[in-house]
């Protein structure tokens, strides 16, 4: 790390002592403050931000999603190649520990119809100030200092480094251990802006490249240059519900292997591309897929009617009919569903039956590339597990944790992200404490 100017810290004040210092105020850091506060731990903890929290906020807005509702066998397999790390942190900290936390806040919670666990208000805000003032003041344990517009710059020798927004020089800390909560690089005007990365690269600390996680994808189109002005003009921001996503096995993989991924729900068309819950799901396949070259995901746009029924259907004579008021009257084909086919299949498939029937049960959605980072909902990549103890201590680095988005993991929306975050905070936490 290159500091602006080393004449600053000849008449800088000595370093704050600490107990524990806390970068990033996120979920994840939040959480390991509470453990720790509540064990008689003085923690401080240091946010580039005016106030904490600021993307657990914003994701709050049109509804906090907190968790999941399914069981907990289902819940860990949410996490890819990650969901044996993870399941380590949900041993501790589960779902249903969870909805416990946020009642003990005050706060009570519904399943909503799809599964999804909700504060009863939906808004992250009434959580989020309960929260901050349980720990401003608890009732067992030690009060967490707060250090806001405190932006970290790595360190200097032994001691954090931190560049104070409006104040002339830099602020030096000493802490017993330390926590990094810092969030991936989504959504940077809100804090997480991954401006870690170099700063661990420097020490050695084995990392993933970031990558967008739970992004939207521009599509190639049939003729390759994304979706026709028709199209996007009439259909964007249309959800496409009730359809199956499949997600085949590429040439990586061995010939006849099952799907990756084969699930239904909806997603929303966008001016160029895809993005939505369903979209989201499949993402780290499809991501996987760009990375190699070429990606593509498959539509059944009837899921409830078998590919014979489909083809009866089709195939009956519509007489003086437009091909949209056949499909509409036999199948029930309409809007955003009809418009897809027309966008994606070729005159010649869509005057032959067995084509067409084949095409509304497998349509095929080419993809350009993902959405960029700083637009997606959160990142995959990171610092690696390997580089880590099973305390979430860096083995290049010794007294110093890593917790939430900023590791190398990745889930799904729906809840996971946001309890994994958590218990990731919590694990980190009671690691701190075993070694402390």
């Amino acid at each position: 790390m290159t500091l602006l100017n080393p004449t600053l810290f000849l008449e800088e004040p000595p370093a704050l002592q600490v107990d524990v210092a806390i970068v990033g105020g996120g979920p994840a850091g939040l959480m390991a403050a509470e453990v720790l506060s509540r064990a008689g731990i003085a923690v401080h903890l240091f946010d580039a931000m005016p106030s904490v929290g600021r993307k657990f906020l914003l994701a709050g807005k049109g509804g906090l999603n907190l968790t999941h509702s399914e069981s907990s066998e289902l819940f860990r397999t949410r996490f890819g190649q990650r969901q044996s790390a993870v399941a380590n942190w949900l041993n501790a900290m589960d779902a249903q520990a969870i909805r416990d936390w946020a009642h003990g806040l005050g706060v009570k919670t519904f399943v909503g119809t799809s599964g999804r666990v909700f504060p009863e208000e939906m808004k992250a805000a009434p959580l989020l100030r309960a929260w901050l003032h349980r720990l401003r003041h608890p009732s067992v344990g030690v009060p967490v200092q707060f250090h806001m517009r405190h932006r970290w710059r790595g360190w200097l020798g032994d001691a954090l480094v931190f560049e104070p927004t409006g104040v002339a020089g830099v602020r030096r800390v000493q802490a017993k251990a330390t926590l990094l909560a810092l969030g991936g690089a989504s959504w940077p005007h809100l804090g997480s802006d991954g401006a870690w990365v170099p700063l661990l690269a420097e020490k050695g600390v084995p990392l993933a490249p970031l990558q967008a996680a739970n992004c939207g994808f521009d599509v190639m189109g049939r003729e390759g240059q994304g979706w026709t002005a028709r199209f996007a003009e009439k259909f964007a921001g249309q959800p496409l519900k009730s359809v199956t996503l499949r997600v085949d096995a590429g040439p990586q993989h061995p010939p006849h292997a099952a799907p990756r991924f084969f699930r239904q729900g909806e997603f929303v068309i966008t001016q160029t591309g895809v993005e939505g819950s369903l979209v989201y799901a499949a993402g780290a396949h499809l991501r996987e897929d760009l990375n190699l070259g070429a990606a593509h995901f498959s539509l059944d746009l009837l899921p409830h009617l078998t590919p014979e029924k489909v083809l009866t259907e089709v195939s009956w004579p519509r007489g003086s009919k437009s091909l949209s008021s056949h499909l509409k009257s036999r199948l029930g084909v309409e809007g955003v569903k009809m418009g897809l086919v027309y966008e994606l299949c070729s005159a010649a498939q869509l005057a032959d039956p067995q084509t067409l029937a084949f095409s509304l049960k497998n349509l095929k959605v080419s993809l350009k590339k993902a959405r960029s980072v700083a637009e997606a909902i959160s990142t995959a990549g990171g610092v690696m597990f390997e580089g880590l103890s099973p305390d979430l201590m860096l083995s290049a680095q010794p007294g110093v944790y890593c917790a939430g988005e900023m590791l190398d993991w990745e889930a799904p929306t729906g809840g996971y992200l946001l309890t994994a975050s958590l218990a990731s905070g919590w694990r980190a936490g009671q690691g701190i404490l075993t070694n402390f």
